[in-house]
């Protein structure tokens, strides 16, 4: 890319300009004596060609819609059509969620998230005894089918894109999607949209796990065939790096934990006798957004390149989109701050430009008051206007990877692919991405990454606007959102009235269908489809997997 007596110039104008700096810092220090990444790497003051010195162009970037898509996965990106306006939106009942996805809609959002509630996230019905207080809590409370209908009343299905965010009983789910989509006349072949379906990173980072290593990935896979064939346009899975870096990773942690998380998925599907080919065009992947926003563009761009290495070299993938990583991006919400709520809408207008920069395929944008409670329709409006503002004003959209070239763009890029390399490589050593979290490995770098950050803040090292510096008497937040006590009431008369209307006879007869089907190799999805037609619900179903595979435990050997 640079000729070689080009670079020796350059290096030699580099240690005269080091030279003059030094003089200039005795008479005017700097801020810092080291500047450093949101992730804790060191950022030099200045980088040069000298920086990317084996760096070319065909080989590390390439055109966008091209391999190894460093510059994006679409040869026009934006020019085409903006990135996915997605808000993630989900609380109390499906009735009071219907209203607010039909506002996001009439808002100009362009696709639904859905957000559940805790019990339905590990497979409990809400009149189960641990699902006490938190019916409706964090996300919308889905029981059966009758739920899921009124969930998505008036929403055409075949015209939204939705993506749910479920792991454990992904299945169950996605069945009662495609069940509803059958009420209102729309074929399987017609739905768009993902579920996260990522079970790998609920043992690293969440917790909201139901069943053993082994009875997951069969479940994971059984989607990817089933879908291969059924649900041709559905994302598979969403495999998540957004919760890795929520619970305190670095940027190359999140990137390495997750393309490791993704390996595994694919090793397994292969293992299951799929052909690559076959299930990887449907995978996808989410990733978070912080406020260093260089270090977050290098980020997308070096997971990008690193993914479609992985895809091309080590599992033999033919097609383009096998090799192309799209990824949903949402804003940090380990960012926000209580304190000062509105400097979060500046905070989340940073991330949104990171993401856009780094050629996101779809966003959603926190709301200001997130680290307070749920958040209202004022907010969330202001979160989405966030995204219009820079898609339709800023001009970033109007080139495709406007950052390539960029000396720290670049460098910052390889350096987060190799750091991220690094940790696969460790990960492959132990044995793959299920041994390395049983060993506990990911969950202690993480943790100690976590350790660091915290103690930057309380140090004052790192500043937080408005919470270790710059503070103010604030008077008790007020309008907050509150989940109504009674939504777990309600959820219960729901569960007793559908019991006694449905076909308890037939009900019986399609879980033990799925019974027989768990003890066997068939694929689960069809008899759990069937299970869900008869309006079982959530917890009967995952009752039943439960007896046949039992739960996971978390054994952890540091």
């Amino acid at each position: 890319m640079f000729q070689k007596e080009k670079l020796d110039k350059i290096k030699e104008s580099f240690k005269a300009y080091d030279e003059k700096v030094a003089e200039t810092i005795k008479k005017r220090p700097e801020r810092k004596e080291v500047f450093e990444s949101g992730s804790g790497a060191v950022v030099n003051r200045l980088y040069t060609p000298a920086d990317i010195e084996d760096f070319d162009y065909e080989t590390d970037l390439g055109m966008p819609g091209s391999y190894p898509y460093t510059r994006g996965v679409q040869p026009t990106m934006y020019r085409g059509r903006f990135w996915t306006m997605r808000m993630y939106a989900g609380f109390a009942t499906a009735e009071e969620s219907n209203k607010r996805y039909k506002y996001l809609i009439e808002q100009g959002s362009m696709g639904l998230s859905v957000a559940f509630d805790l019990p339905t996230q590990i497979g409990y019905d809400s009149d189960h005894p641990l699902a006490e207080g938190e019916v409706g809590k964090v996300g919308v409370a889905i029981d059966s089918l009758a739920d899921m209908e009124i969930l998505f009343d008036g929403i055409p299905l075949d015209k939204v894109s939705t993506s749910m965010t479920i792991n454990a009983p992904a299945s169950v789910l996605l069945a009662m999607y495609i069940a509803v989509a059958e009420k209102q006349g729309v074929t399987p072949d017609k739905l768009r949209g993902t579920i996260q379906n990522d079970i790998l990173k609920e043992y690293i980072a969440r917790g909201t796990y139901i069943f053993p290593t082994e009875a997951s990935m069969r479940l994971i896979t059984n989607i990817f065939e089933y879908c291969s064939k059924e649900v041709p346009q559905w994302n598979t899975i969403s495999i998540s790096g957004y919760h890795i870096r929520e619970a305190g990773s670095t940027a190359a942690q999140e990137v390495g934990f997750t393309l490791a998380d993704g390996i595994a998925y694919v090793e397994a599907a292969i293992k299951a006798g799929l052909d690559v080919d076959t299930f990887a065009p449907r995978l996808s992947f989410f990733f978070n957004a912080h406020n260093d926003i260089l270090e977050e563009v290098a980020k997308y761009r070096a997971a990008r390149r690193l993914w479609a290495r992985i895809m091309k070299e080590r599992f033999g993938a033919k097609k383009p989109k096998s090799m192309a990583l799209k990824f949903h991006t949402q804003t940090g919400g380990s960012t926000l701050t209580a304190q000062q709520p509105e400097n979060n809408i500046v905070r989340v207008a940073i991330q949104t430009l990171a993401a856009v920069l780094g050629g996101t395929q779809s966003l959603h944008t926190n709301s200001k008051d997130e680290a307070l409670a749920l958040p209202t329709e004022d907010s969330v409006r202001v979160a989405l206007r966030t995204q219009q503002i820079v898609a339709y004003e800023s001009g970033v959209a109007d080139t495709v990877d406007p950052l390539a070239g960029s000396y720290y763009i670049e460098a910052k890029t390889k350096e987060i692919e190799e750091e991220a390399m690094k940790y696969i490589k460790k990960i492959d050593e132990l044995g793959g991405a299920p041994k390395a979290i049983d060993m506990g490995y990911i969950q202690q770098e993480i943790m100690d990454a976590a350790y660091n950050y915290q103690r930057d803040i309380e140090t004052g090292k790192r500043i937080i606007v408005g919470m270790n510096k710059f503070k103010i008497e604030e008077e008790p937040p007020k309008g907050l959102l509150k989940v109504d006590p009674s939504v777990g009431e309600l959820q219960k008369k729901k569960i007793q009235e559908l019991k006694a209307k449905r076909d308890n006879e037939q009900v019986k007869e399609k879980l033990e269908a799925l019974r027989g089907a768990c003890q066997g190799d068939e694929n689960l999805m069809p008899y759990i489809l069937d299970a869900v037609r008869a309006y079982a619900t959530l917890g009967e179903i995952c009752g039943v997997m439960r007896e046949v595979f039992g739960e996971y435990q978390q054994s952890v050997q540091l």
